[in-house]
């Protein structure tokens, strides 16, 4: 009788260091990853909005992860990228503290997160994988974007 092998369902992150915490974003909605880049101000914009960028002669918002996850903003370095995320055909960047490498992650190793509503960041994680010995907070994208604090 021949054995029945049950592949595990697996997703792709891109992991990314922030304020020295690991965190995933899934691969689908990472469009490219540029370095840093001379941002436009836009006046009357929510503080984690920094401006917009031209990027292949489109102009996309680009935001502070940092600062919509509550961290302190810390002077940029030269491991800093702008992630372009495309979601819903809308592309957004995100200024992250320093892109890792891609990650594959077993779906059924993915927890979900502990959710505290007066904890912010808590709110901006879908789940928890494990890579091996590492934890990795995964990214709720969608809950990123959406336009709160």
């Amino acid at each position: 009788m021949d054995e029945l092998i049950v592949m595990n369902e697996t997703t792709q992150y891109i992991s990314i260091y922030m304020a020295g915490e690991m965190f995933g974003i899934d691969i689908k909605y990472v469009d490219n990853i540029v370095r840093m880049q001379h941002i436009t101000r836009v006046p009357n914009v929510p503080p984690y909005i920094k401006g917009v960028i031209n990027l292949r002669g489109e102009v996309i918002p680009v935001f502070s992860l940092r600062i919509k996850m509550g961290l302190e903003e810390i002077e940029e370095t030269k491991t800093f990228r702008i992630i372009i995320l495309k979601v819903e055909g809308d592309m957004v960047g995100i200024i992250v503290d320093e892109v890792r490498e891609v990650v594959l992650l077993e779906n059924d190793l993915i927890e979900k997160p502990y959710h505290d509503s007066s904890d912010s960041m808590q709110n901006l994680l879908s789940g928890i994988g494990k890579d091996g010995d590492r934890l990795i907070s995964l990214l709720d994208i969608n809950e990123i974007l959406a336009d709160k604090g």
